[in-house]
Parts: C-alpha cells; structure tokens; sequence
C-alpha cells in the first residue's frame, strides 16, 4: 500500500467505525457499581458494564437456592405440602426473615414463599437443610449447580447470601443463573410475581415483596432483590411484554450496587425500557421450523431439516430490521448419521454488515445410516465427486 493509499484508509476506517457505534444503540446513564440487560427472548447480551467484576450477591444468592430447591421438587425429592421441621439454625438466622421458629411444621410451598417474597433468611435455612441434609452439603451442591450452569466466577458459602469471604459472583453469571431459572422451571417461577405473602402466626408488616416494579409495571413477574451494606442494593427485574409477529418478549435487568430501594427500582425500570424500544425483535424462523435442508451422504433420507426447537429471534436496533442478512455456516459433505437434537452448523445474523447473533443449528429429526449398498454408492459418488 503507497502513502497515499495509507492517508486514505485511515480515515475510511474511522468513519466506519463511527458508523457502526452510532448503529449501536447507547444505553442510558445507570446509578450503580454494575449492571447488565439480557434478552432472554433472543439469547442476545444488549447492555452491560463491570459484568465480570466480582460483587457481593446478597439475597440473590437466594435465586441458586431456589434452582435446587425446583430441582427436588421436579425429582420429587421433596414435595409441595410436605411439612418441614425449623431447626434452631433456621429460626436464629439473622437478617430478613419468615418469623418461623423450632414450635412449628411449616409446609415447602410457604417456605418457597418466605424465601422468595420475604427473602426470609430462616426459610432458606429449613429448605437448605431439606434437600441438602445439611446447609454444608447443600452449599456444595450450589457450587456444583453453578460449575454445570456455566458460571464460571461464582461462589457459594452459604443458601442465604449473608457477607461471608469469597461468596461472590459476577453480573453475567448472575444473567446465567436468572435465564436458566426461568427456563428451566416456568411451573415454579410464577412465585416471583407474588406482591404479599406471609404464614400465617407472623408479623402483618412483613409480607410485602421487596420488589418495587412488581407494583409499578405490570409486565414485571420477578425477580430477586438483595442487600447488604458490603452488596449495596441489588434486583434482578424481568418483565414480559407482547409485540406483534413475536409474541412474548422477555428482558432480564440486572442492577447492582445501587444507593438506595428507590434507585434499583428506578435504575432496572430505566434499563427495562430502554431495551423494549431501542432495540427490536424480529422473527426469522418458528420453532422446529427448518432454516435449510442440505443434502445429506449416506443416510436413509436425502436431506437432513436443521433449525432450532424454538423460535430463532434476534434484537437489532430499532428501524434496522430491514438490513439483516443471514448465512449459514455448514459442514460439507454431510454424512450420515445424525441424532435428533445434534448440533450441525451455525446461523450467522448480521445487520449492515455486523454480526448480530450466531445461532448453532441442530438436526431437527434423526437421519439414519443407509444399508450397506446405500452408503457404498455414495461412498463412489462423493470419489467422483
């Protein structure tokens, strides 16, 4: 390349960098340490700041506790009417609390309410102690969940989320956490929607949800606040709202370290909003519906279908929908066999020409191999080739 050329693509190569940022939308100011917006709809990272930075959890530790409590009772390890004992640990805890004590049997489904609506300590404690046996065990199998959630910066030393050294995570395991949670235990999460609980023998004053945008948004269903003075103020929000060729959309806020209950309400409304309209969704393909079907050698069908079990659905910014290309990424011959569900090649989306999302694509049937004369042919057909 002569100078000239050189003077030349420099600036080039800043105009197109600017006009890529300015595609891009920015996200507005947020008033805490971290924080984090997920489409969960999309499977797309929309905002974030400090997301890898280590942070306090506080009662959203309670979130991991509530996954393996789901977990028994999807197992049926536990049950819901199954009335458990409040041991002298459960009933001393400190912090937030159900006012359970040792006198009293109280049934799983108002110990899942206590912990969630009330982040009662004490609950967490008598669930900890029923499916782990003891809260030691039980905190051994966070970290484990944690290890197979893919959450690579976390720690668990305890169900509850009291400041203990090296209980911390990081805002986008926290996103992990949040997604799987809802995903993996839509009969269950509906808990979170809950406004006021309380068992019955205790305080009147303590049974409203800490979760100020449960009251203020009506798309709100969850999910998790947390505090301590280590913590500072912490929510993970999530609402569901409806679009047009989408359906449901659904956004997962995560905010931390906030100065106040007002300010992490305030902060996660704001980063909500901003999300559900600077950024679109837009449906490429239904659920099981193939994205193409390549040929394939050796099987006993031509072709295998590859697309996704769900809806393939991508966030671009608002009014660029019309730019999105797409490609697909494969492996070439295809050769037979293909399990159903099994990962074959990739969706790439863009917009403008920047990558948006890549999708893995799976087999959305099973191919089997062909007969001994079937795979011999096109074992010559693919020499020719």
């Amino acid at each position: 390349m002569n100078r000239i050329a050189k003077a030349l693509a420099a600036p080039l190569l800043a105009l197109m960098c600017l006009a890529a940022a300015a595609q891009t939308p920015q996200p507005p100011e947020i008033a805490a340490r971290s924080y984090l917006l997920w489409d969960t709809t999309a499977n797309q990272l929309l905002a974030g700041r400090e997301i890898d930075t280590p942070v306090e959890p506080a009662s959203l530790t309670k979130l991991m506790t509530a996954y393996l409590v789901f977990d028994a009772l999807r197992s049926k390890k536990i049950d819901l009417q199954q009335r458990l004992p409040v041991s002298e640990r459960a009933w001393k805890m400190p912090g937030s609390r159900m006012f359970i004590d040792p006198k009293m049997k109280v049934p799983v489904e108002d110990l899942i309410k206590g912990m969630i609506v009330q982040s009662g300590n004490d609950a967490t404690v008598a669930l900890a102690e029923a499916v782990g046996g003891s809260v030691e065990r039980f905190v051994e199998l966070m970290n484990e969940q944690a290890k197979a959630l893919g959450m690579k910066s976390t720690g668990y030393r305890n169900p509850e989320g009291l400041t203990a050294p090296g209980h911390t995570t990081t805002a986008r395991d926290l996103s992990i956490l949040a997604t799987r949670l809802l995903q993996d235990f839509p009969d269950y999460v509906g808990y979170y929607a809950l406004k006021k609980y309380r068992y019955e023998g205790t305080p009147t004053a303590n049974d409203t949800n800490r979760n100020m945008l449960l009251f203020r948004d009506p798309t709100v269903d969850g999910l998790k606040t947390g505090h301590t003075e280590a913590a500072g103020y912490c929510l993970i929000a999530t609402a569901r709202r409806d679009f047009p060729n989408v359906g449901g959309r659904r956004l997962v806020s995560i905010v931390l370290g906030a100065s106040s209950e007002n300010a992490r309400a305030n902060e996660s409304q704001k980063l909500l909003n901003w999300g559900y309209t600077a950024f679109e969704a837009v449906k490429l393909f239904d659920a099981n519906q193939a994205v193409v079907s390549p040929e394939v050698w050796k099987g006993a069908q031509n072709v295998v279908k590859l697309g996704r079990p769900q809806a393939v659905v991508v966030a671009v910014p608002a009014g660029t929908a019309s730019r999105l290309q797409t490609q697909v990424v494969r492996p070439d011959p295809l050769v037979a066999p293909f399990a159903k569900g099994q990962a074959v090649g990739t969706l790439k989306v863009s917009a403008g020409g920047q990558p948006v999302l890549d999708v893995p694509l799976v087999a959305l049937e099973a191919v089997e191999q062909a007969g001994v004369l079937g795979r011999a042919w096109d074992a010559l057909r693919l020499w020719i080739k």
